[in-house]
């Protein structure tokens, strides 16, 4: 009996053992990164009913889920959506059905055409019966925009038929004439449907088209098919389904629009070749009541000073009296680029650059096409049939409210001061008012800085005052200035900026109705502003933001508002500096009161939507072991329903915690910083630990980060998982001493973490990117407590940097050094210590810590050859380095091949460093230039 009872026994704890086995979590591994999925496109229909998003693997095929509001786990599932939306009676989800990922692999892999390739689908999903519809081969699809029950659905063209069919499993010629031969057409068939179904409308050869908001109209453009027919636009009156020719005959139409009530539809039309360098244009205008259409602008109407231009934006005022549109010089022919008998070879090319241009050349290079491109905006005036050239080149820039209901718009230009701009970014604008019906530019004030609006009511134009720290208003009626701020004894710029530029404000929330007073933002608070100066500023959070360290914002709930209604509930988002809790509060723009917790937890919330037509809400929430899923609340917030569930499978893998850390830098200012810690965290065991950095990242405590390779720094989730520590530092700069200062407040954080005793100490490695990168370099030649590094992009030598490009903008490297982040605050000349100083190329010598270096050959942001000052300089002292070189591979990774083995290389790397593992062997026997694309190398020495 007793061996019986042993046996059993056996037997259970063999069951026990084993099921803890199938349990137990395991590490992170690369190739989980591919299933890891991103919730994305959330939308809430505007009666507040349904919520829908897309959950999408970072490799694969994903899916739209949608919810029931009331009840989330009511829901539908439609696999592989993109480009999703709600119908605007919130009855319909419509949206692109995309081809399986490995169909369009597989088929790549079989090298066939783009014509070969699997089409999109458009589905339609009844919400109320759950009925599916799909149509196949889609190119686009489109709905009203804000009212209507309608869509259009366009076709790809299509597929050639073939004279063959099969008979009996057989291929067999059919004795059937010879096809036709496909006539050649841009079009392709269009459908338009009511969304019940109960009207259906089909055109041919359709090229373009469009639906007016209010989903009264539809326009669509028919190409040309061979000589035969000719392209026209027509509109469709979705009321009475009938269809109108508004014109036909010319080579192309473009850039349509309706007037906001209907009754006009603008639009451009050119009866020159497609091949012509620079086609002229002509803008109509269709009276759809009338049925009337007429050219309103050509080259050579009276007011236009040039010919009309195809890049200028049309568009109404919002009481249908004026119609804006672009107009630009007339084409220019040059004798050498159009002379014929220059051989391609034969002809000149160079670059001059000149010391007087206002922008060197890679920066006209990289705006050569927007310079082409510039229009100027011009008027029709509808009632007086009068056109007026607005913007012009001494100011061609013209902001108008968004509704043009004003008469006067913005005129900026900073043509006296753009010489500075590649080494001055804060340089101002000569900013005008300029009456938007005569074209009258009155100058406002000369070097204004920031960027100047309109109030909501155009009384007032306001700015913020980077050389003051003050916000300003020009009351448009009296001509007159005021500082809005001067009066309130807060701070109103960040106050955390720690570069030589200016700093810039905390931002506004905007005005209220009437443009009666301006929402302003100080570091926590927010203040109600009388611009006439009548009434006393008021602190509308009661200062109790100042109070608990709580910073203050408004949410922002409609999307259409132009201004704020102070009937409506104050919605609050809320953040604490100091231990990072974050929720929302209300709170009321008279200020009587203090703002009132709804909820504050130690969470990140973000993306607060609410439905148009209803109280109904959606937030999202996360922490760091939760992802950012999607909640269901209402207008009080008081209580959240789950709707999204992303990436259960991270429930079988080993995580892992972060914590606040406080410390002192060297200097005694209070820091904080990140440490995260593998799941089931032992403080009597020893760690081997990684430290990242970059400016201040502690505000993000509660930010959920995904396992996905790397553009260029670690993935924390990965590492910690594997059980490294990884620690997040944050630093403040002192002016002309960015290395000091990294020094001054990374390496005490790292040293109270080892105090504490689960430190590794002599297993730690530092990473970082860009002047993260620069950091990193620096503090290796200033201490050995590293065992590895990891250095991406970094400027190691200011002096030849300084001189540099930034080719993704063109602009000199100039400004960085003097006004923002590389911190030295002057010239090379006046500070000429400062950068060698900083320059850790000029202390290479000092380093013995081993670095694995990525500087890639398309870097748009630091000259690669930085990275290869700093690798020739190592190799030079015969200390272990490696420069990763990915070939036309940006300042950050830009393909996921790429980021993929990145992410292993690193791994390898501080695997081998830190924790012992045998080296791969592109560490040890390099990657010669003749194995390049044979091999990748990563098999292990020994292996």
């Amino acid at each position: 009996m007793k061996n019986l009872i042993k046996l059993h026994l056996i037997i259970l704890l063999f069951c026990i053992s084993t099921f803890a086995a199938a349990q137990e979590k395991r590490a992170l591994t690369h190739q989980d990164y591919d299933g890891w999925e991103t919730v994305s496109s959330e939308k809430i229909s505007k009666s507040g009913q349904w919520i829908g998003y897309t959950v999408n693997p970072q490799e694969g095929d994903g899916r739209l889920e949608i919810a029931s509001h009331q009840n989330p786990d009511q829901r539908f599932l439609i696999p592989r959506v993109s480009q999703w939306t709600f119908s605007n009676n919130s009855q319909f989800a419509i949206g692109k059905i995309i081809p399986q990922a490995d169909t369009v692999r597989s088929l790549k892999l079989k090298k066939k055409k783009a014509d070969d390739m699997p089409k999109d689908s458009v589905f339609i999903m009844n919400l109320t019966t759950g009925e599916l519809e799909k149509l196949a081969r889609v190119k686009s699809y489109s709905l009203p925009g804000k009212e209507g029950n309608w869509m259009a659905v366009h076709f790809e063209k299509d597929l050639p038929k073939k004279g063959e069919k099969k008979e009996n499993g057989d291929s067999t010629k059919v004795n059937e004439p010879k096809p036709e031969k496909p006539k050649k057409t841009d079009g392709s068939k269009l459908m338009v449907k009511e969304l019940t179904g109960t009207q259906i409308f089909e055109f041919d050869r359709v090229k373009s088209f469009g639906f007016s908001e209010k989903g009264d109209f539809l326009y669509y453009t028919k190409a040309t098919e061979d000589t035969l027919k000719n392209a026209g636009i027509f509109l469709l009156n979705l009321k009475t389904g009938e269809t109108k020719t508004i014109d036909e005959g010319k080579t192309d139409y473009i850039s349509m629009v309706f007037s906001p009530e209907n009754k006009l539809l603008a639009f451009l039309a050119t009866e020159d070749s497609a091949k012509s360098k620079k086609p002229y244009f002509d803008l109509f205008l269709f009276d759809i009541n009338k049925g009337k259409n007429q050219k309103v602008a050509s080259k050579g109407t009276a007011g236009i000073n040039g010919m009309v231009s195809k890049n200028g934006r049309l568009f109404f005022s919002n009481d249908e009296n004026r119609l804006f549109f672009g107009t630009s010089p007339d084409y220019i022919a040059y004798q050498y680029e159009d002379d014929s008998t220059i051989l391609d070879e034969e002809r000149v090319s160079l670059d001059i650059w000149g010391w007087q241009d206002a922008e060197i050349q890679p920066m006209q290079l990289k705006n050569k096409s927007r310079e082409e491109n510039k229009s100027f905006l011009t008027v029709f005036n509808l009632k007086s049939k009068v056109i007026t050239q607005i913007g012009d080149e001494s100011v061609s820039q013209i902001d108008v409210d968004k509704k043009v209901k004003n008469q006067f718009g913005l005129g900026f230009d900073a043509s006296p001061y753009r010489r500075n701009y590649s080494w001055d970014i804060q340089i101002g604008r000569d900013l005008y008012l300029v009456d938007l019906t005569t074209g009258s530019k009155n100058l406002i004030r000369k070097d204004v800085p920031d960027n100047p609006q309109l109030s909501p009511e155009g009384k007032y134009v306001f700015w913020y005052d980077e050389r003051d720290s003050s916000w300003v208003s020009y009351d448009i009626k009296s001509k007159t200035f005021k500082n809005l701020t001067q009066d309130i004894e807060s701070i109103f710029y960040d106050e955390l900026h720690d570069s030589p530029a200016l700093p810039s404000s905390n931002g506004a929330a905007g005005w209220t109705k009437g443009d009666l007073a301006f929402l302003v933002y100080d570091r926590y608070d927010i203040w109600k502003i009388d611009p006439t100066g009548k009434s006393a500023p008021v602190n509308v959070t009661k200062g109790e933001g100042k109070k608990q360290q709580i910073v203050f914002r408004r949410e922002k709930l409609d999307n259409e508002e132009e201004s704020i209604d102070p009937s409506q509930p104050l919605i609050l988002n809320a953040f604490n500096e100091l231990n990072k809790k974050n929720g929302f509060f209300i709170g009321e723009i008279s200020g009587a009161t203090i703002p009132q917790s709804i909820v504050f937890t130690d969470h990140r919330y973000s993306g607060l939507t609410k439905a148009e037509n209803s109280d109904k809400m959606l937030v999202r929430r996360s922490t760091f072991q939760e992802y950012s899923d999607i909640y269901a609340t209402d207008l009080n917030l008081k209580s959240m329903e789950r709707v999204s569930i992303a990436n259960p499978q991270q429930s079988q893998v080993k995580w892992g915690s972060v914590e606040l850390v406080n410390y002192l830098a060297n200097d005694g200012v209070p820091l904080q910083g990140l440490l995260f810690k593998p799941e089931n965290f032992d403080p009597n065991k020893k760690y081997p630990m990684l430290v990242y950095f970059y400016e201040r990242n502690s505000d993000g405590l509660h930010s959920y980060r995904a396992p996905a390779p790397s553009a260029s720094t670690i993935n924390i989730p990965y590492f910690v998982s594997n059980d490294y520590l990884v620690f997040v530092p944050d630093i403040k700069y002192d002016l002309g001493l960015p290395g000091p200062s990294a020094y001054n407040c990374i390496i005490p954080g790292v040293q109270a973490l080892v105090s504490r005793g689960f430190v590794d100490a002599s297993n730690m490695a530092i990473q970082g990117q860009s002047w993260g990168g620069y950091q990193v370099a620096y503090l290796i030649t200033r201490t050995n407590m590293f065992k590895a590094a990891g250095a991406g992009a970094p400027v190691v030598n200011m002096t030849s940097a300084y001189g540099g490009i930034r080719w993704g903008t063109g602009m000199s490297r100039m400004f960085q050094y003097e006004q923002t982040q590389s911190r030295i605050g002057g010239t090379l000349w006046d500070k000429p210590l400062y950068y060698i100083e900083n320059s850790p190329l000029f202390t290479m010598d000092r380093v013995n810590t081993p670095v694995l270096i990525m500087h890639n050959d398309d870097d748009g942001s630091v000259p690669w050859y930085q990275g290869i000052e700093m690798f020739m300089a190592l190799k030079r002292l015969n200390k272990p380095a490696w420069l990763l070189q990915y070939n036309g591979e940006d300042h950050n990774l830009r393909l996921r091949k790429n980021r993929k083995d990145l992410s292993i290389r690193m791994a390898q790397f501080f695997d081998y460093y830190l924790k012992g593992a045998p080296a791969p062997l592109w560490m040890t026997e390099g990657l010669p230039a003749v194995e390049k694309g044979k091999t990748l190398k990563y098999e292990l020495s020994g292996n």
